[in-house]
């Protein structure tokens, strides 16, 4: 039997056509995330899509109407030493107008759902609502972000 690869491969895809943070930005904010949790093999796929199809994936996955901001997807592991496998789709458009009502420049939080995505796809979670800024994921979450910005 073959011996899968080791190591981090992470794909980045877009059907946006233009977003405010490098596909190589996008790399280091999911590398930091896995390497904060000692992730040494992972397979990522880190998908930029549109309000329509994040819709159409809020609705059709987690049932609820409209648009998010990422939508993840654990794909988990074959056994301890396997590879971390995950999914991850972000809503550029959503991203930006989070952006403008945080203050902050859309490519920080780009990467900050790069962060959250990679974080959920390894199993952290949060509360929904006002708790969630006050989680211990956000907390770690914020803390991996600062290392890339």
């Amino acid at each position: 039997m073959a011996t899968p690869p080791r190591g981090l491969a992470i794909d980045i895809s877009s059907t946006v056509r233009r977003l405010a943070v490098s596909r190589a930005a996008v790399r280091n904010a999911a590398t930091a995330a896995l390497r904060s949790e000692r992730v040494k093999d992972a397979m990522l796929s880190i998908t930029f899509v549109g309000l329509a199809t994040i819709s159409h994936m809020n609705r059709r996955y987690l049932g609820h109407h409209g648009p998010t901001d990422v939508i993840s997807f654990g794909l988990g592991r074959m056994g301890k030493r396997a590879a971390v496998m995950g999914d991850i789709y972000i809503c550029a458009e959503v991203a930006r107008d989070n952006a403008k009502r945080q203050g902050v420049p859309a490519g920080e939080e780009l990467l900050r759902l790069v962060v959250h995505g990679t974080l959920h796809v390894l199993g952290h979670d949060h509360p929904a609502g006002s708790k969630r800024t006050a989680s211990r994921m956000w907390r770690k979450q914020e803390k991996i972000l600062a290392r890339v910005l």
